[in-house]
């Protein structure tokens, strides 16, 4: 292919502050990975997940002992979207605005303007991963950091009691929460926060080992319900770190993955993994924080906003370039060039490719993408 696309870099990079942009905090706070075009639209990627080990004690022989082996697994995320947004222009539309010297400009902001749709649309699928966390800290319809810090204690006792990573810990709010953040004297107070980072440019600082961010895509979770009085049904009860519950009591359920429910006297918010019409009722790994008894109520949450607490490492994000066929070992079509360009608000990198037509040229902004949650104990929801 030619460079025709090289001249028009510079271009593309101009006006960069004057769009209109989407708050993409998940983009940002996810693990992101690049992958070749080995995965179509529908397949799978596969990440490995370590599994836990065990202990033996030392003992001496003449060979070592016949042990040590383990099971790798893999946490599946399919490509699922492979979106493009075409920009067209005719010769008499360039030269037009080309003699008012708007040409780069308007183009520039076109440019920008097919990022921000696709970020917009990656970042709501990165949002619909709130359903796969574990536990939930707060009340249902009451938005978090509007008196104090809490939220953010707790969500980091809920992560270090599961074990995960400490070293990025992100956390992503919406702008209503995070307004209220911004308001809290912790943050305002630079005798206090040694920053006034917050209360001169509206920062959100680190808190309590997040880095704290924002999007506009969270969702509003409506609650599921049973018909009837549900309880726990299993003799003995459940021992710590059960997932899944068989109940009884009810003539019908209707229960959403992403649903809070609680067991019995105790206050743990769980996170229903998958939808339920009929017993069990499945709850995220690692499950259960201490047992419940046979005949333990199940309450079911109202519905909520949600906030997301988690480890990088829990949510991922898989990238390519829109496939195009391969041709002497070459991907190429009709296109005359393509171009890779990265977004610096989403950090996201888009194919640039342009067609020639009669008269006319056209650019394609492109994406193809999957994403998952792959480690339900290593994220917590702040419910508002």
């Amino acid at each position: 292919m030619s460079n025709i696309l090289n001249d028009l870099i510079p271009t593309l990079y101009q006006a960069l502050d004057q769009v209109s942009r989407d708050t993409t905090g998940l983009i940002s706070a996810s693990t992101l990975n690049s992958v070749t075009t080995s995965a179509a639209v529908g397949e799978s990627v596969l990440i490995p997940i370590t599994t836990e080990n065990q202990l033996y004690d030392i003992v001496e022989a003449d060979e070592p002992p016949n042990n040590g082996d383990f099971e790798l697994k893999h946490a599946e995320i399919k490509i699922t979207k492979s979106k493009m947004v075409p920009i067209r222009w005719g010769g008499e539309q360039q030269l037009a605005l080309s003699n008012a010297g708007t040409y780069d400009k308007v183009l520039s902001d076109q440019i920008y303007q097919a990022m921000n749709l696709l970020a917009a649309e990656v970042e709501n699928d990165l949002a619909e991963c709130y359903a796969s966390a574990c536990r939930a800290y707060g009340t249902a319809g009451t938005t978090p950091f509007q008196s104090n810090l809490a939220p953010a204690i707790q969500a980091r006792k809920m992560l270090t009691d599961n074990g995960a990573p400490l070293d990025d810990l992100q956390m992503v709010l919406t702008s209503l929460a995070g307004s209220y953040l911004r308001a809290l004297p912790d943050m305002t107070h630079a005798n206090e926060n040694a920053s006034d980072a917050t209360l001169r440019q509206g920062e959100l600082l680190d808190l309590m080992g997040f880095k704290v961010r924002e999007s506009k895509f969270l969702p509003m979770h409506s609650a599921g319900s049973f018909t009837g009085t549900p309880l726990v049904n299993h003799a003995g009860g459940y021992a710590k770190g059960t997932t899944s519950i068989a109940f009884d009591g009810t003539t019908a359920a209707d229960i959403k993955a992403g649903d809070v429910v609680t067991f019995g006297s105790d206050p743990t918010k769980y996170i229903v993994a998958e939808d339920c019409d009929a017993s069990p009722l499945v709850i995220a790994a690692p499950g259960l924080v201490k047992p419940i008894a046979n005949d333990a109520a199940i309450t079911v949450g109202n519905a909520y906003q949600a906030n997301l607490a988690f480890a990088r490492s829990a949510l991922h994000l898989v990238c390519r370039d829109p496939q195009m066929p391969v041709i002497d070992g070459k991907p190429m079509d009709r296109a005359a060039d393509t171009r890779h360009l990265t977004d610096p608000v989403s950090g996201l990198t888009f194919q640039i490719a342009l067609y020639k037509g009669y008269h006319r040229i056209r650019f394609e902004v492109g994406l193809a993408w999957g994403c998952a949650l792959i480690k339900p104990e290593h994220a917590v929801l702040l419910l508002g």
